[in-house]
C-alpha cells in the first residue's frame, strides 16, 4: 500500500503518469477568431487633453473594459497616436497598427465644450500578441484628397489553425447618417466609390475579408444608398453582411440604429458565430459602444 502511494504522490508532482495535464503541453489551437469595433471617442496621450479629456482612472476603466471584450482583433477609431492607444491596449498583450496620414494638423476648438481643443484622430488596430499579421499600405483613396478625412488601415490577420483573413479599419466622414443632400454627404459620397473599389479588389482574390469601424452611416435604413452601392454582389463575394443584422442599438437609448459596424464577405458571413454590442457596466467611457463578432476558423 505504500508503494501505491508513493506512486500516486510522484504523479502528482512529476504530471508523468496517464491522465494527468502536463505544464508544458502546448494549449490547443483556438477554434475561433473574435473581432471588434471601438470608437474611442477622442483618446488621447495624456491625461486632461482633448475634447474628452481623461484621469488614469478612466484609462484603468477603459483597459478593464478592453479586457471583457476578449477580442483577437480590435479595430478603434478617434485615437491620437499610438502612444495614446498603448494607454488602454498594453503592449506586452496588444500589438498597436495606426495610420500613417499626418493631417493638416488643424487644432480647432471642441464643439460645445470650450478651453478644449481637438486632437487628432486616427483609426487602426490592437491585435492580439501571438497572432501573426502582415501590415498592407493604408488605403489613402478614402481620404478623397483632403488631409483631414479619415485613410484606412489594412491588415492581413494569419491565426492559427486558420486560413488568413483580410481586415480593413476605417472612419468614414460625420455628419451624413442618411440621405445625400447636406455638406457632409458631399465628402462622404466621395468616399463611397473608394470603399467599393477596395471591397470589390479583395472579392476578387481569395481571402475572406471584413470592413470594421465606425461607418457615420444607418446601413440597416431601408434602400440606403451607400449599403446599396457596396452591398452588390459583384463580384459574388461582395455579398455583404453587417454582422449586427437587423438588430437595434443600446449603447445610448437617443439612437436605435447602428453607425458602427463590421461588414462581412459572402465567406465570412458562413463562418460567423455570433454578434454583441458591449454595453459599459457603470458610465460611459465613450460615446460609442463597441460591437464584436466571432468567426469560425476554417
Amino acid at each position: 500500500m505504500k508503494q501505491h502511494a508513493l506512486l500516486a504522490s510522484l504523479c502528482l508532482f512529476t504530471a508523468s503518469c496517464t491522465g494527468v495535464a502536463n505544464r508544458d503541453t502546448p494549449s490547443p489551437a483556438p477554434s475561433t477568431l473574435t473581432l471588434a469595433s471601438w470608437n474611442m471617442e477622442h483618446l488621447a496621450e495624456r491625461d486632461g487633453s482633448g475634447c474628452r479629456p481623461r484621469t488614469d482612472a478612466d484609462y484603468a476603466a477603459m483597459r478593464d473594459y478592453v479586457d471583457a471584450l476578449a477580442a483577437d482583433v480590435i479595430a478603434f477609431q478617434e485615437v491620437e497616436s499610438r502612444a495614446a492607444a498603448e494607454r488602454v491596449f498594453d503592449p506586452s498583450r496588444y500589438s498597436v497598427v495606426i495610420e500613417a496620414r499626418i493631417g493638416s494638423g488643424r487644432n480647432g476648438a471642441c464643439g460645445g465644450r470650450p478651453g478644449l481643443t481637438i486632437n487628432a484622430q486616427r483609426t487602426g488596430f490592437a491585435i492580439r500578441k501571438g497572432l501573426s499579421f502582415d501590415r498592407q499600405p493604408d488605403v489613402t483613396d478614402l481620404q478623397a484628397g483632403n488631409p483631414d478625412l479619415r485613410s484606412g488601415v489594412d491588415v492581413i490577420v494569419r491565426p492559427t489553425g486558420g486560413k488568413p483573413m483580410r481586415l480593413l479599419s476605417v472612419h468614414l466622414k460625420a455628419g451624413c447618417s442618411a440621405g445625400d443632400r447636406n455638406e457632409a454627404c458631399a465628402a462622404l459620397f466621395e468616399q463611397v466609390p473608394a470603399m467599393e473599389r477596395w471591397i470589390d479588389a479583395r472579392a476578387s482574390e481569395a481571402l475572406r475579408f471584413a470592413v470594421l469601424g465606425d461607418f457615420n452611416r444607418r446601413l440597416v435604413m431601408p434602400g440606403d444608398a451607400v449599403w446599396k452601392e457596396w452591398d452588390d454582389a459583384a463580384p459574388a463575394n461582395a455579398d455583404l453582411a453587417r454582422a449586427s443584422g437587423d438588430q437595434s442599438a443600446r449603447c445610448n437609448p437617443r439612437y436605435k440604429d447602428f453607425i458602427d459596424y463590421i461588414v462581412l464577405d459572402r465567406r465570412a458571413t458562413a463562418d460567423q458565430l455570433d454578434f454583441d454590442e458591449k454595453t459599459f457596466p457603470a458610465d460611459p467611457l465613450s460615446d460609442h459602444c463597441a460591437v464584436t463578432t466571432r468567426l469560425r476558423l476554417r
